[in-house]
């Protein structure tokens, strides 16, 4: 069974995708504002909440006109009655169309033996006029029985009983009811009726009429209530201004959606578009939008910089790798076409020959190594829970180098932990390190502070030092001074590569002698935190 049911599912699935439109944003949201706009309107038709109040109004209508005869039959009484009651007695409407049965038609007057009392026939007489004159306005039919529920105000009914039906008994012992009951001439006259449950209903109210606490009689008054679509009817000014408000403030609120949402994402849909064509068109974010999507303006702009930057990286890159491997690929393809066109070449020249290719077949593997080494490096990606010792980390590099060469000083006060791995401190300060020594520096200082944000190390030296042109430059893949000595110009590239990784930076000061280098890390426990900023 469940089998059955999820490929009962899945088909119905399949059979909206290939048969769902395409829709707008705007057309998205106006249709859902709508939708939303009309649930009141038509929970009141299908929960019958406005018919209830319609049905409720009726019933209200008959406790009022009830009072007002209960009134008029004490007055009416031949006989001296107990002052009433000055005690409040409210009666609120209680019907209930979800919750309260309906009852079958009222039954007909029974014939009775008994005859009604003389004070009942005189009051009814004098009230007979105030109950005919309240039935042409409110059409509700009124009958007057008295203590013994026999008609004596009430058009065919005269001198009849209604004391079996529940309602009357109820009255006779003192107690107020409510009942619906269904319309024994009901016939349905339009095709939508069948949505009301009032058209075929009535509302019976009993009151009995009490004096000195015995019951001298009973009210029966009983209306067929307003159905929905006459009520709907009756209200239609009212309710036409109110969907005409409610229609103009969903114009409203879906123009400004759309101005808030649509728009902005439309221009950012065609932006990305742009971008993915090569044209960097970035549009500024709306005024009107949302603050998410000028969020999403602002990150795109900034993505877009760098697809544009990291564009511009890989062809650069591309024409740089190409001269510098097309030189010794030269040189390689050179030697052997020598060697091949003169086979009566002299050992000695053919061993030089031979030699120089082996010379550039090495730095072609140098700047492959390299290269890999900065492809890993430009992937490298630290662990966000990080946490190393830089003062070790600069110790282990200073004692690896230091020798009768080189002297490497180290002055480092108490740091807090860095967000970087160790092996990745110690490859920066290294490459640092050997490129201060192969500019012939004899001296290599290292010094760190703890400045917040973040933790600055400096690397001097006191050798030739960077001319001022290239304190950029000299980060750039290929970029060397000692190509001469098989430099491949990589190293620096991959230290930057290397600390953006973990949030670092690193870059060249100006010095009066020698190269200053200064090289930031996250401590660790704001990496996550400077890196939002």
């Amino acid at each position: 069974m469940r089998r059955r049911a999820g490929r009962l599912i899945a088909a119905l699935k399949e059979v909206a995708k290939r048969h769902w439109p395409a829709l707008r944003l705007r057309t998205i949201l106006f249709l859902s504002l709508l939708f939303v706009a009309a649930l009141p309107g038509v929970g009141a038709v299908f929960l019958r909440i406005y018919e209830n109040t319609l049905v409720q109004q009726t019933e209200a209508e008959l406790i009022a006109e009830g009072a007002v005869l209960a009134g008029a039959w004490r007055a009416d009484w031949p006989a001296p009655l107990p002052p009433p009651s000055e005690r409040l007695d409210p009666q609120p409407p209680r019907i209930d169309l979800n919750a309260m049965p309906l009852l079958p038609a009222q039954p007909a007057a029974a014939a009775t033996p008994l005859v009604a009392a003389q004070e009942a026939r005189a009051a009814a007489v004098k009230l007979a006029p105030v109950v005919r004159e309240a039935s042409l306005t409110t059409l509700a039919a009124t009958r007057v029985l008295d203590a013994q529920g026999i008609v004596v105000l009430g058009g065919e009914d005269f001198r009849r009983s209604y004391a079996a039906v529940p309602e009357v008994r109820r009255a006779l012992a003192g107690e107020t009811s409510t009942v619906l009951r269904r319309r024994a001439d009901y016939e349905p006259r339009y095709a939508l009726e069948w949505l009301s449950r009032a058209s075929s209903i009535r509302v019976h109210y009993t009151r009995p009429v009490q004096a000195g606490g015995k019951v001298i009689g009973v009210l029966m008054l009983s209306r067929s209530p307003r159905g929905l679509f006459v009520g709907i009817y009756q209200d239609r000014g009212k309710i036409a201004l109110g969907v005409a408000l409610i229609f103009l403030t969903l114009v409203v609120l879906a123009g400004l959606l759309s101005r808030g949402i649509s728009r902005p994402i439309d221009a950012l849909a065609e932006a990305t578009d742009n971008v993915a064509r090569g044209r960097l068109t970035v549009p500024e974010p709306p005024p009107t939008a949302a603050i998410e999507i000028r969020s999403l303006y602002v990150n795109f702009a900034a993505m877009a910089e760098r697809i544009e930057r990291r564009s511009r990286y890989l062809r650069d890159f591309a024409a740089a790798v190409s001269h510098e491997l097309k030189t010794p690929i030269a040189g390689i393809k050179g030697a052997l076409e020598l060697i091949e066109e003169h086979p009566e070449m002299r050992e000695a020249e053919r061993a030089r020959f031979l030699a120089n290719a082996r010379a550039d077949a090495d730095r072609l593997s140098h700047l492959l190594r390299r290269l890999l080494d900065l492809a890993r490096a430009d992937m490298a990606a630290a662990p966000e829970d990080a946490a190393s010792d830089l003062a070790a980390a600069v110790l282990k590099v200073a004692d690896a180098h230091r020798g009768e060469a080189l002297a490497v000083v180290v002055d480092l006060p108490p740091l807090p932990p860095v967000a970087a791995p160790e092996e990745l401190i110690e490859a920066v300060l290294e490459t640092l390190v050997e490129n201060s020594r192969q500019a012939g520096a004899t001296v290599v200082r290292i010094a760190a502070v703890a400045e917040a944000p973040r933790v600055r190390l400096t690397v001097r030296d006191d050798g030739p030092g960077v001319p001022p042109a290239d304190h950029e430059r000299i980060f750039e893949p290929f970029h060397t001074s000692r190509r001469a000595e098989g430099g491949s110009g990589l190293g620096l590239a991959i230290a930057r590569s290397l600390l953006d990784a973990c949030g670092g930076t690193i870059r060249s000061l100006p010095a009066k002698d020698g190269a200053w280098f200064e090289v930031t890390f996250l401590p660790a426990a704001g990496r996550n935190r400077s890196l939002e900023l």
